[in-house]
Parts: C-alpha cells; sequence; structure tokens
C-alpha cells in the first residue's frame, strides 16, 4: 500500500496518510468542494482499516476549518475507529496554539462526537 499526500494550499490542508500508521492533517481547510477533495483520502482510510498495524497515530493541526470540513473531517475519523475494533489503538493528538479556544473546543466537540481520546497539545 502506498502512502498518499495531498500538499497543502492557502484554502486545503496538508494530508499524509502512511501505511506504517503515521497520519497527519495540517493548515486550513475551507475548500469550495469538499466532498471532492476528501474523497481520495476516504478511499485511502478504507483499504487500510483492512489490515492496519498495531498503532495508529493522527496529528491534526489545523488552524482554521469551516463547518462543511468539519463533517468531512469528523467522517475520516470515524472510518479510523474501524482500527479498533480490530484491537488496534489509534491515537489522534489535536494540536492547537496557545490561546486560540475556538480550535481546542473544536477539538474536545469533535473528541466527545467519535468518543474517541484525544491528546490536546498546545504548540
Amino acid at each position: 500500500m502506498d502512502y498518499y499526500r495531498v500538499e497543502p494550499s492557502r484554502n486545503t490542508p496538508e494530508i499524509v496518510l502512511r501505511p506504517d500508521g503515521n497520519m497527519k492533517i495540517k493548515g486550513r481547510s475551507i475548500h469550495e468542494n469538499v466532498a471532492d477533495f476528501y474523497k481520495p483520502a476516504f478511499e485511502w482510510v478504507e483499504n487500510y482499516v483492512l489490515d492496519p498495524p498495531d498503532n495508529t497515530y493522527i496529528d491534526i493541526q489545523l488552524e482554521y476549518f469551516n463547518s462543511a470540513s468539519a463533517k468531512y473531517i469528523v467522517q475520516l475519523l470515524q472510518r479510523f475507529r474501524m482500527v479498533a475494533l480490530k484491537n488496534r489503538k489509534v491515537y489522534v493528538n489535536w494540536f492547537y496554539e496557545e490561546g486560540d479556544e475556538d480550535i481546542l473546543e473544536r477539538g474536545e466537540y469533535l473528541s466527545s462526537v467519535l468518543d474517541v481520546p484525544f491528546n490536546f497539545i498546545v504548540i
């Protein structure tokens, strides 16, 4: 399985998905057509969860994301929950800048909706 990478732009985040279990979403997600943007990542994760490694680490460092992007980020993280059903570990690291209460609160909300504990890390 190859790794998947999307270069960041002014409106889209960098996405790095590696078969060794190290994932990253970083930047801004305010894309006009989020469905098309996230579709290849969903397809990659669908294949990944068939035979994941023992540990999956997902680093999320978003400086801003709109509500449409939030929906797709939740759906993407829900797909990673399938890894836990295979008795494997999933770790989500949510990075936020000191004083950025909005991003912190959004991470706390996503953690509660997904019922997945996040590690909140100040940068």
